[in-house]
């Protein structure tokens, strides 16, 4: 089984694993707070553990941040957490995204192909837009 650690939040929503990373500073942990307020649950905050299982990408918890999550000027807050989550969707978190795409993105994780959007995740309309985003991946796969 191929495993890795990434630099990234991740939460679930309704049993779907979304990947959030950027570079520090970005608004990952915002972003994925932002999510939960609106009934995503946690997987893990600043570092998750995918490994590849057949045919999809699962997503982990590191057992030392287990159900912890930074709240950025208040400090480590516990928050009820999920793992073994397949990923659907990953949102690359940069300031100044592209406006229309040209082609559905997608990026390559794993050896797997995974529908990827590119968000600025300090905009209101962020969080929206993640979960308008997994609905279509989850609609273009037949999985909604």
């Amino acid at each position: 089984m191929t495993k890795e650690t990434r630099h990234a939040s991740s939460i679930a929503i309704d049993g779907a694993g979304i990947l959030i990373s950027g570079p520090s500073g970005s608004g990952k942990s915002d972003l994925a707070l932002r999510l939960i307020d609106r009934g995503a649950l946690l997987i893990s905050d600043d570092y998750v553990d995918l490994h590849k299982d057949g045919t999809q990408i699962i997503l982990n918890t590191p057992a030392n941040i287990a159900g912890k999550i930074e709240i950025r000027s208040l400090g480590i807050f516990h928050c009820d957490h999920v793992s073994n989550i397949p990923l659907k969707l990953h949102v690359q978190l940069q300031p100044d995204p592209e406006r229309f795409p040209l082609d559905s993105q997608t990026e390559t994780i794993m050896t797997m192909t995974i529908a990827t959007v590119t968000l600025n995740a300090l905009e209101a309309s962020a969080p929206i837009k993640v979960e308008m985003a997994l609905k279509q991946v989850l609609q273009q796969t037949g999985q909604s």
